[in-house]
């Protein structure tokens, strides 16, 4: 307020006590993070965009949040559709309540005027409909409608004005909805006089409708620049703001818990498992066994009592479920215990936003400790095309939200392998990764393998091994270190030279003896003769000769023999 009395602008000014202004909270899931807070009470706002951007909607879904009886809201409406007819549209969406209509939510019909162009006869009655109700919000929709009323700019200038000084005296948040081109800033007064403008867009990219909404404009407040996401369903409209508050990450204990990967011999190779709250990601080509990785990594977690969350992009859940029934980690049971939830995210209209806040609620609902994303080739795939050119900021935003979360991320891509070079990631998306995991096609004795190396760990030490791995009904069977080839992950190995000579004096039969060991990876003899038909003298013989060409050596396990292959 200003002191009474005689005095200049600058004595006005000088004597103006610093206020603080009132952020409302809107009632739209997003749109207070972009806001910096809320709305500003008493502001006059504008907000703008083509047909069916979301306009009214926006509107309604703020006055039923906002109106109570002691603070009534007022709804304007000029030609554009009658109160009835927005109630009938407005009764689907679950913010509408029936009991405020007429009571804390009052509609006004401004069509006759308008249609005779008394722009003083709106007015008029615009005010004392402000008056007699005294409201905590009001709207009028469509502006625009007014706007062709007048007839000059200095015409509608003049209205907004004396529009905005009553109804700010009045203690109004004021909302002015109207379909507006970005050309028309600098022309029109109106971009001018509010104080906030909200310009809401629905864009048809390659076949794909996106929405979005920026405030370009809002006084008083620090807003989230930039264009955000929203989307509408019968909740109404809800934004996803680009930028994610920061999480500050908890300090780290001397000794870092570690995530297993529910394979014990992977465990072995990253010393203990993933860190917990980190990133891992596992890179190889189709049919590599990337999402059953995944799965013990979840199933892992369940054992443990750890909730976690699968994120499936490729197929639909029923799919991946029954696949996990058939190979490796079994699901269903911890899903019936509410240990594991699976999320289906599949639309050639998604955006990284929709992904990102379906995945947190999850976590937020759950309390989950793991989330596994599989795939991120398959979650490309599925976003919006104009999305995909931004996937390495999608993924980090993505990955960066989780483990501020405190959750374990398990992330797996395709990998498209070159038998001539070796490239890790079609996304380059390793920097974004705590942990990675390579898988790679190998032919190794006229038969195509796998193997799996730890490429790199930020956090701790973790083993260079080239490992074999195998795929069977119970999952994945990591083997011991592959010390006869090198080269191995160009995809074309070749015999290493000091063991080519002994190989050349094998026998088939002792040849073939020793690929079943290293499948195996340890065995019993009984177990070597059952795998290979071998009868029990031409066997012992056989493992004679490994024990003595050094390919092989003994180990004793509660009494029982084992073999295995030399390192």
């Amino acid at each position: 307020m200003t002191a009474r009395g005689k005095g200049t602008s600058g004595d006005a000014v000088k004597n103006t006590v610093k206020s603080t202004i009132r952020l409302l909270p809107s009632g739209v899931p997003g749109l207070d993070a972009v806001l910096g807070g809320g709305l500003p009470e008493y502001a006059f706002n504008l907000i703008a965009g083509g047909p069916g951007a979301g306009k009214t909607t926006l509107a309604q879904q703020i006055v039923f949040s906002r109106a109570t009886v002691e603070s009534p809201a007022l709804y304007f409406t000029v030609l554009g559709e009658p109160p009835i007819k927005l109630l009938r549209h407005s009764q689907h969406y679950s913010f509408f309540d029936a009991a405020k209509v007429g009571n804390a939510v009052r509609f006004v019909n401004l069509s006759n005027q308008a249609m005779d162009g008394d722009l003083g006869s709106i007015l008029k009655t615009m005010l004392t409909e402000v008056e007699a109700t005294r409201p905590g919000i009001v709207v009028v929709d469509s502006f625009r409608t007014v706007a062709h009323a007048s007839s000059s700019d200095g015409q509608l200038q003049e209205l907004v004005q004396r529009l905005a000084l009553h109804l700010t005296g009045w203690q109004a948040t004021t909302f002015l909805v109207g379909e507006y081109e970005a050309d028309e800033v600098r022309s029109n007064p109106l971009f001018t006089i509010a104080d906030g403008i909200f310009w809401l867009t629905q864009n048809v990219e390659r076949n794909a409708s996106v929405r979005r909404l920026q405030v370009t404009k809002m006084r008083a407040t620090r807003t989230m620049p930039g264009l955000h996401t929203f989307a509408m369903s019968t909740d109404g409209i809800r934004v996803f703001p680009r930028i994610l508050p920061r999480i500050e990450r908890p300090s780290r204990a001397e000794k870092v818990e570690r995530a297993s990967t529910g394979v014990a011999v992977l465990d072995g190779m990253m010393d203990g498992g993933i860190p917990a709250g980190e990133t891992a990601l596992f890179v190889g080509p189709s049919g590599s066994g990337k999402s059953l990785f995944a799965r013990h990594f979840i199933a892992a977690g369940a054992e443990l009592g750890e909730r976690g969350i699968i994120a499936v992009f490729e197929e639909h859940p029923g799919d991946y479920l029954a696949r996990a029934e058939a190979f490796g980690p079994k699901l269903a049971g911890f899903i019936e215990r509410g240990l594991v939830e699976t999320l289906y995210l599949r639309s050639l209209e998604l955006t990284v936003d929709e992904t990102l806040a379906a995945i947190r609620d999850a976590v937020a609902r759950t309390g989950a400790k793991r989330v596994a994303i599989d795939s991120l080739s398959g979650f490309e795939l599925a976003l919006a095309p104009s999305y995909r050119d931004d996937i390495r900021e999608s993924i980090s935003r993505t990955v960066t939200a989780l483990t501020g979360l405190g959750v374990t991320v398990l992330l797996t891509v395709d990998l498209v392998q070159s038998f001539s070079e070796l490239s890790l990631s079609p996304h380059i998306t390793e920097f974004l990764a705590d942990v990675l995991v390579l898988q790679r096609y190998v032919e190794l004795e006229g038969k195509l393998e796998k193997v799996l190396a730890v490429v790199k760990m930020r956090s701790s030490r973790h083993a260079t091994d080239i490992r074999r791995y195998a795929i069977d009904t119970s999952g994945a069977v990591v083997a011991d270190v592959e010390q006869q080839h090198r080269a191995l992950l160009t995809g074309v190995p070749v015999i290493r030279a000091e063991r080519a000579d002994h190989l050349a004096g094998l026998t088939r039969e002792e040849e073939s003896l020793l690929h079943t060991l290293r499948e195996l990876g340890e065995a019993t003899a009984r177990e070597l003769s059952s795998r290979t038909g071998m009868k029990s003298a031409a066997l012992t013989r056989a493992l004679e000769r490994l024990l003595q060409l050094t390919y092989a050596r003994t180990l004793r396990r509660k009494g029982t023999v084992l073999y295995r292959v030399a390192p």
